[in-house]
């Protein structure tokens, strides 16, 4: 059909109207999605010890996270959208652990869980809740690994990892006589396994394996006299919460041999309880020393937790910020209503994902991301020199 010339310019005219009118409507149905996102919340459940034996583990973890989500949320949030730690503690006890899993599991405004602490509470999470993403347990059993689900995505490496690295680093060094302590439990024998590994790999013949009778037995002083007997040139300390007074009883039995111990050995209330006697120790560190600027994620970190007016620098803190970053990405990657399923689907494609200067790498099924290990010394001062 012919229009004449002026009605012709009218029809431009509309149309061109039409389309402003169009991008427009786009524009402000986005701003008006944008804003109420920012209106929202997205909650993450967590459940640790924040008042028992491992209260500054568990204090340490939530500073840091919650130091990267302020600064997150001042920047933005997900989408506009803040991010929101629901914190219960357990006490370090398992089956409390259990019930406030299942509580924030019932709040269906969870939509992931973050760091869990300790093996037997993280056990317990992850069994009220397998619905749900778990990001970063605070443990390196490698037990519990090999039985947790598609949901759990460990951010730190695990126990057989860490006495890889303490005994290659022994191997290094020029170190022939290598010796170790373990609890005669399940969680102490898979490290015995992963030593005898290490050292064949490495071509060393074991100077002395010693074992006190579990993991929380006080019973230590028989397998220091037996190291000591030893004297190896370096023992391999696979103890947790009994770190402490195995040190004491092998330097009271005389021993003189350097000791290496797992990251579990050097939580803050144990290196406290060492006080000098930590002095020269030897710990394997799942995340980089919270002050080796080298790395981009404790720049960050160090800016972040200053800006939330946290000035104590430490591992647990850096740990607690590499998780909530991790778990920040797969927010980013979950869509615009992040929900529980989309969450752990997001985190599952995870690939290389570099948090600057820790990778993390979830895809092609996998579940343990983290592979970071690293050996830092006691200083003089009490801090860990790597």
């Amino acid at each position: 059909m012919e229009y004449p010339l002026g009605a012709r310019r009218v029809k431009r005219a509309d149309r061109r109207k039409a389309l402003v009118c169009l991008a427009g409507g786009a524009a402000s149905i986005a701003s008006m999605r944008f804003a109420r996102a920012a209106g929202k919340s997205l909650k993450i459940g967590c459940t640790l010890d924040s008042s028992g034996v491992e209260k500054a583990n568990g204090a340490g973890l939530h500073a840091g996270a919650s130091a990267y989500f302020e600064a997150l949320n001042k920047s933005g949030g997900v989408g506009g959208a803040k991010v929101e730690i629901e914190l219960v503690d357990d006490k370090f006890n398992p089956e409390l652990a259990k019930t406030n899993a299942l509580a924030l599991v019932g709040n269906p405004a969870v939509i992931a869980l973050l760091h869990p602490l300790g093996t037997r509470q993280t056990a317990a999470v992850i069994e009220a809740a397998p619905g749900l993403a778990v990001v970063g347990p605070l443990t390196g059993t490698v037990g519990l690994r090999s039985k947790s689900g598609p949901n759990v995505f460990w951010v730190r490496a695990n126990y057989a990892q860490e006495i890889d690295k303490l005994v290659a680093t022994a191997a290094v060094l020029g170190i022939t006589r290598i010796g170790m302590v373990h609890p005669n439990d399940p969680f102490g024998l898979p490290l015995l396994a992963a030593f005898k590994a290490a050292t064949t790999r490495h071509q060393l013949t074991p100077a002395v394996i010693a074992t006190t009778p579990n993991t929380i037995s006080p019973e230590v002083e028989p397998a220091a006299r037996e190291i000591a007997r030893n004297a190896p040139q370096v023992v391999i300390m696979a103890l947790a919460g009994t770190a402490p007074s195995f040190v004491k009883a092998l330097r009271s039995a005389g021993a003189a041999s350097s000791i290496y111990g797992l990251s579990i050995g050097a939580s803050a209330a144990n290196l406290a309880s060492l006080a000098s006697f930590s002095r020269g120790m030897g710990f394997s560190i799942v995340v980089p020393s919270p002050f080796s600027t080298k790395f981009e994620v404790v720049r960050r970190y160090q800016v972040d937790m200053a800006a939330s007016g946290r000035t104590e620098f430490s591992l647990p803190s850096l740990e607690g910020y590499i998780n909530a970053k991790v778990l920040a990405e797969g927010l980013r990657r979950a869509g615009a209503a992040p929900s529980r399923d989309s969450v752990m689907k997001a985190l599952a494609g995870l690939d290389a994902f570099d948090a600057g200067g820790v990778r993390v790498s979830y895809a092609g099924g996998r579940r343990e991301g983290g592979a970071f290990v690293d050996v830092a010394a006691v200083g003089a001062d009490g801090r860990l020199l790597v």
